[in-house]
């Protein structure tokens, strides 16, 4: 299976336009068969109190660059939910910008199981976490373009 170059150009363009993603906001930068990357500049938003950033953000860019490892490969039309994630918090941040790669471990026809690892731009691991998520037939995005060439 080769992702078509045209479906990844309108996924990219509608998932970064959205309004999760722009609030937050962070970039989907890629996504393949069997992984994804999420990029996150650090900004004024994303830090908490004590100076850092708060780890809602890293949880987020974990629960994003493991759904979208595990979206990959799934067949046109089909769309996954979260349900469990898990993750280590390794370093704090203060600036810069960190990614996300996530890498599908398995996926299935009802389960489906990625990792992600974020990386500072200094090359530190940040967090390590990890996602099951269910498959949903029927509820993929739909983009007007096939999603396989």
């Amino acid at each position: 299976m080769i992702l078509n170059p045209k479906y990844l150009e309108e996924l990219y363009r509608t998932v970064n336009a959205s309004p999760f993603v722009s609030h937050l906001p962070m970039r989907l930068a890629e996504v393949r068969i069997d992984g994804a990357r999420v990029e996150l500049e650090v900004a004024r938003c994303h830090i908490q109190p004590f100076g850092i950033v708060h780890g809602g953000v890293i949880a987020t860019l974990v629960d994003t660059a493991t759904f979208w490892a595990g979206f990959g490969g799934l067949a046109d039309g089909v769309g996954l939910v979260n349900v469990d994630l898990k993750l280590n918090y390794l370093e704090s941040v203060t600036d810069g910008r960190l990614v996300a790669e996530g890498r599908l471990v398995r996926g299935g026809r009802s389960v489906v199981y990625a990792e992600a690892t974020i990386l500072d731009d200094r090359a530190r691991l940040v967090a390590r976490g990890a996602s099951t998520m269910m498959v949903l037939p029927g509820k993929g995005i739909r983009l007007g373009v096939a999603k396989f060439v």
